[in-house]
């Protein structure tokens, strides 16, 4: 008879349940971000209330933005370390080259690492004549590809001088796609020097027309680097008109604009919602993820796309 202590020897252990933001996308899960953005003032209550009911409704992250359309806001790596130690939820942080030079950022990711910081999404920035502040001015030491390598070096246990830091660094290194782009020639050729680079995931522009999104899937399927579609629901006619004509990098396709201006004021929200359910079905079906970014600091609304996106 089999010696059933030896039978059990030979069976493998079962796999551990993949926790973290780049286990998940290594195996293949479909993950859920909400995009939550720090305060322009010293009081982050309602943000962290935002947050939290997306940590209950158990999104797989969360991702803050660095003051985007260049309007100030508080340090997206203070919010994160905020986030995470109040919530224990896990980040992903946007960080820009526009307002730091080299020096500034080797700091700001070392002193990120040692306080639990993994996940960067590398960009370049809004110029800061975008939030009228026409007499700041945009530092861009480096761009956003330079950046993905400058992290891939700090991994390897080197600044970008090549000396030392004691030890690798373990960073989760995010870049930024634009689906929307005119030259998507020449996106996708900028998204293939950001993988060669370093990057490990991407995170696209502001998506709204469904079949461009699959296209691009297909197009950037050789790259074979997870890709989470950004989704923002339109909630107003005014808000439409923002995001296709100064929203940088953001398009909506001209039916869908004129299906959102033609709609009675009340309408709108529900037709915003149904283009951004037609956007998240492409992403279930193709990309990795999504992250969803809530208008005007209203999180409540999103708790059903939520729903539908992790379901």
């Amino acid at each position: 008879m089999e010696n059933p202590t030896e039978q059990a020897s030979t069976i493998a252990p079962p796999t551990a349940e993949p926790r973290t933001l780049a286990e998940k996308l290594a195996a293949g899960r479909f993950v859920v971000s909400v995009e939550i953005d720090p305060p322009h003032g010293l009081n982050p209550r309602r943000a962290l209330v935002g947050a939290s009911m997306f940590k209950q409704a158990n999104v797989d992250c969360l991702n803050v933005g660095d003051s985007p359309l260049a309007r100030v806001r508080m340090s997206p790596l203070a919010m994160t370390v905020y986030l995470q130690r109040e919530l224990g939820v896990e980040t992903i942080v946007h960080y820009t080259t526009r307002d730091r030079n080299l020096i500034a950022i080797h700091s700001d990711l070392v002193g990120s690492h040692v306080l639990g910081v993994r996940n960067i999404l590398c960009l370049r920035g809004d110029p800061p004549a975008l939030g009228g502040h026409t007499d700041v001015v945009g530092v861009w030491d480096i761009g956003s590809v330079q950046l993905i390598r400058l992290l891939k070096m700090l991994n390897d246990g080197v600044d970008w001088t090549g000396k030392s830091i004691g030890q690798a660094a373990s960073f989760h290194i995010g870049a930024s796609a634009n689906p929307n782009s005119d030259a998507i020639k020449a996106e996708l050729n900028l998204m293939r020097r950001k993988v060669e680079a370093g990057a490990h995931f991407f995170m696209t522009q502001l998506m709204y027309d469904p079949e461009l999104l699959e296209r691009f899937l297909d197009q950037t399927a050789k790259f074979k680097v997870p890709i989470i579609v950004g989704i923002l629901p339109i909630l107003s006619q005014r808000q439409a008109e923002f995001l296709h004509y100064q929203a940088p990098g953001v398009t909506i396709p001209q039916e869908a604009l004129q299906r959102l201006l033609g709609a009675s004021e009340d309408r709108v929200a529900a037709e915003g919602l149904a283009m951004a359910r037609d956007v998240l079905a492409v992403a279930k079906a193709k990309a990795a993820g999504v992250y969803i970014v809530p208008s005007f600091g209203r999180y409540e609304p999103l708790l059903d796309l939520v729903a539908e996106a992790k379901g």
